[in-house]
């Protein structure tokens, strides 16, 4: 390799140092490093990125600033968007605690016995969804609920050796996006279930006609991605179990204060998105996916990411162990069950601090004044000629209203007037031009919806 003194680069490194760096490496050219990319690929010109040259630290702090002075940051009111992401009060003690050196990372250690504080932290944070979802086996943790959606449809074809999977026709969309990228190659079906006009709720018709012996899973959101609480759930989950297919539940993790768990209703996988318990907006990430399972040995061996089990150690002291590696792919490599490494370790113990400083009494009457504050939203909108909500049926958190005109417009309106309204759902649905699905929170007062309604009530006057 030449000198044996050691040659350290840096982007800033100077002619002379690179081409040294290149006589070490036994190359006259960078480009050979790169010799497998087709020719057609790689760019005649460095690309005109940058500011033409290096930034000192206070000229790239002011450069950021001005960036994120563009920024519009809504707080007075806070946003109305939905969508499955919602403002949340994130207590200063969750802040502080996972800023603590001990859990400030996203990155879960291989050798993790060695950290048995934080083991500990992520026992505890299994212990407590286990405890709220009524399931037996929660897993420390997925991406965020869109990836626990489908590694839960990739888990169901491997435990059934089936390949078609029955989701509601108004499933998330986005979570639909990334379940169809995750399956792809997998010769899975998706095959949507109908939803009932009126209620907004799946109809159990159409899904009990769609089921046979090829069904490896029934999918369900509770509450639903337009905001109906379905009703008929333990009827799913015995058309399903009658099938031999599994019954997969998306929930709310916060409406669980007022909903039953999913464990009760015969749930055999539930998923979520954990970003109300403690993790805030953060500019659409990190989030924290939630996924646990019934006990069942072909269930837990199955399912993805990290478990976290409470042993003795050789001296018989209390101790905290990853187990059932065998998942991993640091282990089987890819006859790995899941690939998951970075995880959102930290967004777990978040959601471990959140839940222990809020209690089962505390979730309950959070649930209750997010139910009362998003209900006097409805009842407002449809004072002022708004159908809201458009379904028959009992919502949490999230609802969709009807406008007698394109909500776009309304909505470029609200912005000019420092709010931000609901999510326009012809996005997804271009039928559904003058709908929106609006999400109400514990940190929305009633000035707050007031003053949206008001707005809403001038827009659709002009």
């Amino acid at each position: 390799m030449g000198s044996s003194r050691p040659i350290h680069w840096a982007p800033s490194s100077s002619d002379r140092d690179r081409s040294r760096a290149l006589s070490v490496m036994g190359i006259s050219d960078v480009f050979e490093l790169y010799r497998d990319v087709p020719h057609n690929l790689i760019l005649d010109e460095p690309p005109r990125v940058g500011f033409g040259k290096i930034l000192s630290e206070w000229e790239l702090r002011l450069t950021v600033e001005k960036f994120l002075s563009k920024n519009t940051v809504y707080i007075d009111p806070p946003p109305f968007l939905g969508g499955g992401w919602c403002p949340h009060l994130v207590p200063a003690l969750v802040d502080y605690i996972i800023s603590r050196p001990e859990f400030l990372t996203a990155y879960t250690p291989y050798q993790a016995e060695i950290n048995q504080g934080l083991m500990q932290a992520l026992f505890e944070y299994q212990s407590l969804i286990a405890d709220l979802v009524e399931l037996d086996v929660v897993n420390a943790s997925m991406y965020d609920g869109s990836t626990a959606v489908a590694e839960a449809f990739l888990m169901a074809l491997r435990v059934t050796k089936r390949r078609k999977i029955l989701v509601p026709e108004h499933m998330h969309p986005e979570y639909r996006r990334v379940v169809e990228t995750w399956l792809y190659g997998k010769n899975a079906l998706l095959v949507p279930v109908k939803y009932d006009e009126h209620t907004g709720r799946v109809s159990l018709d159409d899904l009990e006609s769609k089921i046979d012996n090829e069904t490896a899973a029934v999918y369900v959101e509770n509450p639903s991605f337009l905001g109906s609480i379905e009703e008929d759930v333990e009827a799913m989950a015995d058309a399903a179990h009658k099938k031999g297919a599994l019954f997969i539940v998306k929930f709310e993790p916060i409406s669980l204060g007022l909903l039953k768990p999913p464990g009760r209703y015969g749930a055999d996988i539930a998923v979520a998105e954990g970003q109300p318990l403690g993790s805030g907006l953060n500019y659409g990430g990190p989030g924290l996916g939630i996924f646990a399972v019934r006990w069942d040995r072909k269930l837990v061996r199955q399912m993805p990411g990290r478990i976290i089990g409470l042993t003795r150690d050789a001296e018989g002291r209390r101790a905290f162990a990853m187990i059932l590696q065998t998942r991993e792919q640091h282990i089987r490599r890819e006859k790995a069950t899941s690939n998951i490494t970075t995880n959102e370790a930290l967004m777990a113990v978040a959601a471990a601090v959140y839940l222990t400083l809020l209690g089962g009494r505390g979730l309950r009457d959070l649930a209750q004044s997010i139910w009362l504050r998003s209900h006097y939203l409805a009842k407002r909108l449809s004072e002022v000629g708004v159908k809201a909500p458009v379904f028959e049926s009992e919502f949490f958190k999230e609802f969709t209203a009807r406008f007698p005109k394109q909500y776009k417009a309304i909505h470029v309106e609200l912005k000019k007037r420092g709010i931000l309204g609901g999510l326009s759902l012809d996005r997804y649905w271009p039928e559904k031009s003058n709908e929106c699905l609006f999400c109400v929170t514990e940190l929305h007062s009633m000035k707050h919806i007031d003053k949206l309604v008001e707005a809403i009530s001038e827009v659709i006057k002009q």
